[in-house]
């Protein structure tokens, strides 16, 4: 569960959601820290073969789920990743994901 702005969000649908974009293999949502609004959506999408990764492309995801969704539901980041870390019955592990992005913000 992700507590943004005082509202709870599942990630489960904001992942369906990006599942029917023709760009998304597969996709991971998690809630990162943020000092405003305590968490923030983030997406890490693996993306099809042909597709190439381009921040317009960023904006078209979060624009495609903002249209779908309820708008503090769209992911305020998006990540793009090779693979997603995958649990050996096929789960996206979300804790990979969320360690992922606090090495990365740390590092930076």
């Amino acid at each position: 569960m992700i507590t943004s702005g005082g509202y709870r969000i599942g990630p489960g649908e904001i992942e369906e959601c990006l599942m029917k974009h023709p760009a998304v293999a597969m996709v991971g949502v998690v809630g990162v820290p943020d000092k405003v609004r305590t968490e923030i959506v983030k997406a890490f999408v693996q993306l099809r073969p042909e597709i190439v990764a381009t921040e317009v492309l960023k904006a078209d995801l979060a624009g495609f789920v903002k249209t779908r969704l309820a708008a503090h539901e769209y992911p305020r980041e998006v990540e793009f990743v090779a693979e997603l870390p995958l649990t050996t019955t096929g789960k996206i592990m979300r804790r990979e994901l969320r360690r992922l992005d606090a090495e990365r913000k740390a590092g930076s």
